[in-house]
């Protein structure tokens, strides 16, 4: 049963954080620590629940996804969407293959590092927020190839647990042009495709190692991930229409602060 409490609380916090740019896999991680899961079933559990938050997206946003699919033989607008989705999607994507193993070995295993790079990106937010350059660009399906290639490379950065993916897609956008709003729907739309690769290569290499068991924690995960993220996102929208990202950054201030101190004291 505790199990099963577990998987629960992994997944509020999935649902909670992954589209808000205080990094879900961080959260996750620091509260398997303090949960204390030491199996590395846990690590996959915080992976493959991801998913279940991107299902979300796709809900929310399926009208206009498949619209866009009707259109991509006609329109050309429509393919140089998909397009820079796909060109804002490999670099995460190489690099994810390429250090898979190092990432799950080492940087999983770091709170501290966490905590730091939570208060890191955290004033990096705080200060994109305020100075960022003027918008250009103000709807999520026409971002031009450059910008999603570079808002691509800028998602490397969240292989880093701590970092946020969706911090790093945003702080990108926004130095590159992209309005507030804007920037975290692309981010929302990028989720796709970066979640549901990470999904399939670590459900793949994990395939041996996922019992019975494990699949049916996954499955409460997923699905408890999958309806709060349809609050969540809606909630988001409206708080960076009004205020923009600075809660975000102060809050991802605290909660590295309050980490910090917390593993200070229990050395």
């Amino acid at each position: 049963m505790a199990d099963w409490i577990h998987a629960i609380i992994l997944g509020l916090i999935e649902g909670l954080t992954e589209f808000i740019p205080v990094s879900s896999t961080g959260m996750m991680l620091l509260a398997k620590q303090a949960m204390g899961l030491k199996d590395p079933f846990w690590d996959t559990f915080c992976i493959l629940i991801q998913l279940g938050a991107i299902l979300a997206v796709v809900v929310l946003y399926f009208q206009r996804l498949w619209n866009i699919a009707l259109l991509i033989p006609t329109v050309p607008r429509a393919r140089s969407f998909v397009l820079s989705l796909l060109v804002a999607f490999l670099p995460a994507a190489v690099a994810g293959l390429l250090l898979h193993d190092v990432i799950k070995r080492v940087l999983f295993e770091s709170p501290m590092l966490i905590c730091v790079t939570l208060i890191v990106g955290g004033v990096v937010l705080l200060v994109i927020d305020r100075f960022a350059p003027y918008p250009r660009h103000k709807d999520a399906m026409a971002v031009p190839l450059p910008t999603a290639l570079a808002i691509g490379l800028f998602q490397c950065l969240a292989l880093v647990p701590g970092v946020s993916r969706s911090g790093a897609t945003i702080v990108g956008s926004m130095l590159m042009g992209v309005e507030k709003r804007v920037a975290a729907e692309f981010s929302f739309l990028l989720a796709i495709p970066v979640m549901a690769g990470a999904f399939t290569v670590d459900a793949w290499k994990s395939r041996h190692e996922l019992n019975t068991a494990h699949i049916e924690l996954v499955a409460v995960g997923f699905i408890v991930a999958f309806v709060v993220a349809l609050f969540v996102i809606r909630g988001m929208l409206a708080i960076v229409t009004r205020r923009g990202y600075a809660p975000f950054g102060w809050l991802r201030i605290a909660i590295g602060g309050v980490g910090l101190a917390l593993l200070v004291a229990a050395r």
